[in-house]
């Protein structure tokens, strides 16, 4: 018992961590450089990374503007459902899975603080939005490979889901754990219920939510 209990404390101080981190570096990025197009970037590494300013008020790859309100419900269920994953003692059994899901809903609480107009921004243009509430992610991280890839521009949050969601893919491929039966008893024919369930439904749950909580 004060084993699994423990296991909710690595969860939750990973998910926060995760989150903060996020929250943190993009406080400071637009501190020092304001609101998009305000200041030139920062390059990092000529023609490759480079920081620059961005809110974006859809999902992954700007896919649909103006809907960050129901991408914020999205983000809500979503944390609803690690919570309950996690609260199986099978989920905290395992690791590897518990990191993955922590870095996830650290991602999603990143993102999700952005979306409910947390950061305290106003628009500043075009003049007919001047001085309403900014209701949109912030983003910083330009990555792009001159005549080959133009990544749009992203943030920590957004790294985490995705580190997050490949950890989970790559669990679920794994072979199955567990003892050598006998196949021809019919007892060891009979299938554990829960063996593997909270790795599918975790993957499952990444899938369906990724691109409305990036």
């Amino acid at each position: 018992m004060a084993s699994h209990r423990k296991m909710w404390l690595v969860f939750m101080l990973l998910a926060l961590g995760a989150a903060a981190l996020d929250l943190i570096t993009k406080q400071w990025l637009f501190s020092v450089l304001g609101m998009p197009g305000k200041h030139p970037g920062i390059v990092v590494v000529p023609g490759i990374l480079s920081l620059e300013m961005n809110l974006n008020e859809g999902a992954l790859f700007g896919i649909g503007q103006g809907f960050g309100m129901v991408f914020a419900a999205i983000s809500v269920v979503a944390i609803g459902g690690i919570v309950t994953m996690v609260s199986r003692p099978a989920t905290r059994g395992d690791p590897r899975l518990l990191g993955a899901l922590g870095l996830i809903t650290g991602g999603i609480i990143g993102n999700l603080y952005d979306r409910l107009g947390l950061a305290g921004l106003s628009w500043e243009e075009p003049a007919s939005r001047a001085g309403t509430p900014v209701i949109a992610v912030r983003d910083w991280i330009h990555f792009r490979l001159d005549g080959v890839i133009d990544w749009p521009v992203f943030n920590l949050a957004d790294a985490w889901l995705v580190i997050g969601a490949t950890a989970l893919i790559a669990i679920s491929l794994r072979p199955a754990r567990g003892p050598r039966l006998d196949p021809t008893t019919d007892e060891n024919r009979a299938e554990d219920p829960e063996d593997g369930r909270p790795v599918q439904e975790a993957t499952r749950a990444s899938a369906a939510t990724a691109g409305g909580t990036q």
